[in-house]
């Protein structure tokens, strides 16, 4: 990526932070965020791989919206940023709190067959389409480190101890 390219994402970042903010003042130092902006940003910070701004980011996240459990793509980067910064117990957690929003997730990312039965949908997030388009693969160069860490995590059994099944494979 070039450094023009990594600038125009940044301003993208920013634009948003302003929005947000905007937002918070017309509501009287609330959010109201109908337009899911909130959930933008963690994207933008994968692709330039700036995992101290995006865990800046999801700390603001959890302080601002700490009743939004978001959504199953918005937990898996999270889960990778916290991977990225080196804590690995809070990705796990992480992991295992994808797991149980969309059983899909996981599997999808490493291109594994989801050998668990489905689950009753409650919501479009609980979908397979959630997976198949998030946009995340274990071929990302970016990602080996993160796919490797996932695939022993999930194959040591250590990710079901917590969770009502098998995650994903």
């Amino acid at each position: 990526m070039t450094p023009k390219q990594i600038e125009r994402i940044q301003f993208k970042i920013a634009k948003i932070r302003k929005e947000l903010a905007a937002d918070k003042k017309r509501w009287g130092g609330y959010y109201d965020d109908s337009r899911g902006l909130r959930y933008l940003p963690p994207e933008l910070y994968l692709r330039i791989q700036d995992y101290s701004g995006a865990l800046r980011y999801f700390n603001w996240f959890s302080k601002n919206f700490p009743d939004d459990s978001g959504y199953p793509v918005f937990l898996f980067e999270w889960a990778i940023t916290l991977f990225k910064k080196d804590r690995i117990k809070e990705a796990k957690a992480k992991i295992i709190q994808i797991d149980l929003v969309n059983t899909w997730i996981v599997p999808a990312f490493l291109e594994a067959e989801n050998s668990r039965p489905p689950t009753k949908v409650f919501s479009n997030w609980q979908m397979p389409d959630v997976a198949e388009d998030m946009g995340y693969s274990k071929h990302d160069a970016e990602l080996a480190d993160f796919a490797e860490w996932l695939s022993d995590f999930v194959s040591s059994g250590e990710a079901s101890e917590g969770n009502t099944g098998n995650i994903g494979v």
